[in-house]
């Protein structure tokens, strides 16, 4: 057996909400929407990984979800125009990432990262 995909499924009563920030902010397509669920993603291939962590790093909390980007200081620029808060970061970490936190619109922290160059 091989596993495919992971699929980090949030609770909330308005599904729709989702749209402005993975959508509009974060660049993802909506890759299905039945009303109850909306899924976004890319048609990128992406690595199956599952984290599990006792802290975030550098002293962080542990974030719902990580979401590696092409350009980490593009998606804080659109983060901070659209008035999210930014709740750590941006910082240069010792293990070669540059990220942030934010909360989504269902209040999950979100760690926005990419590998630095190098």
């Amino acid at each position: 057996m091989k596993v495919k995909r992971i699929v980090a499924n949030i609770a909330t009563d308005n599904v729709a909400a989702a749209a402005a920030f993975y959508r509009d902010l974060l660049g993802l397509e909506l890759l299905m929407d039945h009303g109850w669920l909306a899924t976004y993603g890319s048609g990128d291939t992406m690595r199956v990984q599952v984290g599990v962590a006792s802290e975030g790093g550098s002293g962080t909390p542990v974030p719902d979800l990580s979401i590696e980007v092409d350009d980490v200081d593009e998606a804080l620029a659109r983060m901070r125009a659209a008035g999210i808060a930014i709740e750590y970061g941006p910082a240069d970490e010792p293990w070669g990432v540059r990220r942030f936190y934010v909360r989504d619109p269902f209040g999950r922290l979100v760690n926005i990262l990419a590998h630095r160059p190098g």
